[in-house]
């Protein structure tokens, strides 16, 4: 399960990266697979990575060009990295561990250039089976991964999930299951059935992008 956890490439996030990809920070990057993945599919020219665990981070330090060790809300990573200077922030499978993960998405939020893009991903706690376990069993035992992890200390499903990755004026681009349903899945089936309804309890996580508003659109200038 450690090895997973750390080194698992979140492939997913590809679909959704920036136009404009220059400049990254990978917040709670493990071992940096999912960044490597992403400079191999897109010219990176800076990537930054934090990680709690000083081993995992020693690990990732061949794929970043600047990585902190210790607890993301604690590191001053704002003397390092200019405002409006990122195009792609990540944030998977981190914020849920955090005593105030809204203070550091606000923090993050104004390193973003306008276009750019913040990525997370929080596990979703009205999936049928925890919701199952718990009024059927009244299970609510924390485990050492999964939805009750020991160590998770906030709880999120869509819609709060989205109020955290947009807190810091980001817009809303997308927000949908982590996971992608293929056929002959009955959970694909159950998706097109229900028109997506019924994602909100099948959902394990939910990957949420936001992204910085242009100039453009800051200055109040549109168009009829």
């Amino acid at each position: 399960m450690t090895t997973r956890y750390y080194d698992t490439a979140r492939r997913e996030v590809l679909a959704w990266l920036p136009a404009r990809l220059d400049r990254l920070l990978d917040v709670g990057c493990g071992s940096g697979a999912t960044t490597a993945a992403i400079r191999q599919a897109r010219p990176v020219c800076w990537a930054g990575g934090i990680e709690f665990v000083p081993e995992v981070a020693a690990r990732a330090a061949p794929v970043f060009d600047r990585i902190w060790t210790g607890d993301a809300a604690q590191v001053p990573f704002e003397t390092a990295i200019p405002s409006h200077s990122l195009d792609l922030i990540l944030c998977l499978d981190v914020l849920e561990h955090m005593a105030d993960p809204w203070a550091l998405v606000r923090r993050l939020s104004g390193l973003l250039a306008p276009g750019g893009r913040l990525i997370l991903s929080v596990p979703n706690v009205r999936n049928w089976k925890f919701i199952w376990r718990l009024a059927a069993r009244g299970d609510f035992v924390y485990r050492d991964a999964g939805l009750l992890d020991r160590t998770h200390l906030r709880f999120f499903v869509r819609s709060t999930a989205i109020e955290l990755a947009t807190c810091g004026g980001l817009r809303l681009v997308e927000a949908a299951s982590a996971q992608r349903w293929r056929f002959p899945e009955p959970r694909w089936l159950l998706h097109r059935m229900s028109g997506g309804a019924l994602d909100e309890w099948m959902a394990k996580q939910w990957l949420v992008v936001a992204e910085q508003p242009s100039e453009r659109a800051d200055d109040g200038v549109g168009t009829a």
